[in-house]
């Protein structure tokens, strides 16, 4: 289940230019299965309109004049006791300097001072505003009192200037929405190392050896450990994915260089999801290999075992406290991920065909078996990535307990 299923958002959008985003971000809450009443100030309704919102949200967009009308006596008040979470995006400069000061003149800022849930501000501004010291003061007001505030990001503003003032990304405020809502998770004040991607095997400064491994369970699995409050090292792959909001993300290219990310990591978890080379050339070509030269003849040597590495070194330096293998394979799935279980001394190991059509690379569903160190599995039916992870993080945190 999405973490953001049936969450009252308040979702707070003032006079700016940047309010066309604000619907884009209610829209993403919304199909994630927030609850999202959106409040619009008089000077938002001048960049964009309830009606936007409230085809977005399916629900009612309020605006001020619901201030005076026959719910004002109650109508902030029944917010801040039932939102899970008040988001304010764009929020400019005006509005910024009102939350610091406790003015409250307006349905927004009055619903801003009931509310009992975590605040999140996304300032908008031009120009110079965003470095004037009275919105810095005003800003680390705001921090003091719990605030978090994310953005304002660089870029082109809407005067024509360029600098710091761009409210950042729906997307990206989505994933601070995320990590702000699952803070007290399953996994809070765990350390989870996850690795994503195929391994690239260099022939020379222009070609690789590598495989089809998209990225996308290891960039899933990061994701829901996020969700589930962890703190989350992501060590990836290169791969087309965007990393999720609030991992901290160590690129390699070789499992040489994933092997030595990996032992520079400490953590309470390691899910290796990467799709590590077994082969690796035994010679890299210094210069490029032409065709005129004639085919070449490559060498392969074994590429470093990173499980077995790590399984050897479990006892000894306590890196991990649980280790979560995949077994990736076209042929006798359960017989040699249970030989993989055991030969690296897993805690579970994740077992994926991936020879059918809807599961393994590339694809966005996994069709999985969960093979556990004391004998038992459990067999899942079709589902997306996302839903496996969730059962993955989830059965990572019973292990951890």
């Amino acid at each position: 289940m999405s973490i953001l299923s049936n969450k009252h958002i308040l979702l707070g959008v003032t006079g700016s230019i940047a309010g066309y985003k604000a619907a884009d971000l209610a829209s993403k809450l919304a199909q994630a299965g927030a609850l999202v009443d959106v409040l619009l100030t008089g000077a938002g309704e001048k960049f964009i309109t309830p009606l936007t919102f409230q085809s977005v949200t399916g629900r009612r967009a309020y605006t001020d004049k619901d201030l005076w009308g026959n719910e004002a006596h109650i109508l902030h008040v029944s917010f801040g006791k039932t939102a899970d979470l008040l988001v304010i995006a764009p929020c400019t400069a005006n509005t910024i300097a009102k939350l610091a000061n406790g003015l409250a003149d307006n349905l927004l800022t009055v619903t801003a001072l009931a509310a009992e849930c975590p605040l999140v501000i996304a300032p908008a501004m031009d120009g110079g505003m965003f470095y004037h010291p009275t919105m810095q003061e005003n800003l680390a007001k705001l921090k003091k009192g719990g605030a978090i505030i994310i953005g304002p990001a660089e870029g082109h503003l809407a005067s024509g200037l360029t600098g710091k003032g761009r409210m950042i990304e729906p997307a990206e405020i989505f994933g601070h929405i995320r990590i702000v809502l699952g803070k007290n998770g399953i996994l809070a004040g765990k350390k989870i190392l996850i690795t994503a991607g195929g391994t690239q095997e260099a022939l020379d400064p222009v070609r690789v050896i590598t495989n089809h491994s998209s990225g996308k369970q290891g960039y899933a699995l990061a994701q829901a450990a996020l969700d589930a409050g962890a703190d989350v090292c992501l060590i990836t792959a290169p791969t087309a994915l965007t990393p999720p909001v609030g991992a901290r993300v160590v690129k390699i290219n070789s499992a040489q260089e994933m092997l030595n990310a990996v032992l520079a990591e400490s953590a309470d978890a390691l899910i290796m999801a990467a799709a590590a080379a077994d082969f690796t050339p035994k010679n890299t070509a210094k210069d490029k290999m032409k065709k005129r030269d004639g085919i070449p003849q490559v060498e392969l040597t074994a590429a470093p075992d990173i499980l077995k590495t790590v399984s050897n070194q479990k006892s000894e330096k306590k890196r991990f406290q649980v280790v979560v293998g995949f077994a990736a394979e076209s042929r006798n799935l359960l017989e040699n991920a249970a030989e993989k279980l055991q030969s690296k001394k897993l805690d579970l190991i994740v077992a994926n065909d991936i020879s059918a059509n809807d599961a393994g690379f590339a694809v966005d569903t996994n069709r999985v078996t969960l093979l556990f160190a004391n004998g038992t599995q459990e067999i899942l039916p079709l589902m997306s990535k996302t839903e496996v992870a969730e059962k993955i993080i989830e059965h990572t945190s019973r292990l951890l307990e």
